[in-house]
């Protein structure tokens, strides 16, 4: 039994640092995500979805003018895309 837990101590230990501090990055997105749901549960919805709406807007707005969306939403862009202003044009 002590030589299991100390072969799998060998093996935890030769995992790289920078795996840890990403599971760690995780737990804490993960768990503040919960907490910022519950909070949003409790608003007012029209808040809620002007809020929402603005994320959107920004986030589309930046893939349309630097052309970095998702490969799945590239056909989507594409048709939008010529009605406003892009990196490429300017």
């Amino acid at each position: 039994m002590i030589v299991l837990a100390s072969a799998s101590i060998d093996k935890l230990r030769q995992v790289p640092m920078s795996f840890w501090i990403n599971v760690g990055i995780i737990i804490v997105g993960f768990t503040g995500g919960v907490w910022v749901l519950r909070k949003i549960r409790e608003m007012n919805k029209i808040v809620l979805l002007i809020i929402v709406a603005l994320f959107l807007s920004f986030v589309g707005f930046r893939w349309i003018y630097q052309r970095n969306e998702p490969s799945f939403l590239t056909p989507v862009i594409d048709h939008i895309a010529p009605f406003f202003p892009s990196k490429g044009k300017h």
